[in-house]
Order: C-alpha cells, then structure tokens, then sequence
C-alpha cells in the first residue's frame, strides 16, 4: 500500500477530532515513534492497526523532528525512503525544535528522569503545550499516563491498535 495516497480529509476533521478525543478543538493528533514504526514496518504486529488507523483517520497527523529521527533508527532503507516521501507528501506535518526550546526540553527529561524520558517523548510534551493538544497515537501508555501538559492534563491516548 502506497502510505503516500493517505492523507487527512479536512471537511470531517470536527468529527473525528470529536470521536477521538470528546474534544471538538483538536486540531492536530499528536504522533508517537511506536506509530510510524508500525506503519513502516510490516512484519510489526500493529502494522495492520496502523494502516487502518491511517486509512480511517480525518484528522492532520502532527510530530516533532525528534520522532522522525528516532523512527528512521528502526527503519530499513526503503522504510525511510517511504517515511520521508509521506511527510514530503503532507501526509505528516513535522515541527522542528528551536534550540531556544531545549532548556524547556531539558526539564522535562529531569523532571520525568525516573521514566526514562527520552528526547523525542520531551520533544512531544513541548509540542503538546505549545500547541495546546493532547491527543497522540502511541502504545507508550505507561509514560504518557505519567507525562502532563504545563496546565497539569494529561494526554488522551488515541487506541488506534484496539480491535487488532
């Protein structure tokens, strides 16, 4: 399946936003590495889910660079190629992390040091509170469960594997 041809239908994205997350001011879904990954990666048990997430989902998909990065290491060639070729394609927006950000990066990863944040996951808390939204697609239940926005909410986990 050419991942490329996916994309977000915008004239159902109030909808959607809504199902997902009972929230009709979702403007983005936030995305994890374990969801690309198992986009990306046939042979990964939640390949199936994936895809059909992506093929149900209306709602622009939103990451930070980090992930992309951190995806890519999981990745075989073809796997990035097709990665790449998605987000060039609009099928993923993906915010860079201004260095100017990184001391507020740097607290997270102290202040959930006992999880093992990584960069990519502080990176996701950045983008959440800079934008305002919760809702992301990963299976990292445990960490984001623990990991709060600035106003003190918590993430809305999209079950996006369920079913499977």
């Amino acid at each position: 399946m050419d991942l490329a041809l996916i994309k977000p239908r915008p004239e159902t994205l109030l909808v959607t936003a809504k199902v997902y997350c009972g929230n009709i001011f979702v403007v983005h879904l936030l995305v994890d590495t374990c969801f690309l990954v198992a986009l990306y990666i046939r042979a990964d048990p939640l390949h199936h889910a994936a895809v059909d997430f992506l093929k149900r989902n209306r709602s622009p998909l939103l990451t930070v660079a980090p992930v992309i990065v951190e995806t890519c290491f999981f990745l075989n060639a073809k796997g990035k190629t097709a990665l790449l070729g998605w987000v060039t394609n609009g099928g993923l927006d993906v915010v860079d992390i201004p260095v100017k950000s990184y001391p507020v990066l740097a607290d997270y990863i102290f202040k959930y040091a006992d999880q093992d944040i990584d960069f990519a996951d502080a990176a996701l808390v950045w983008l959440a509170n800079q934008i305002g939204q919760r809702c992301i697609l990963t299976v990292d239940e445990t960490a984001f469960r623990i990991y709060r926005l600035a106003s003190g909410q918590a993430f809305e986990l999209i079950r996006w594997y369920e079913n499977h």
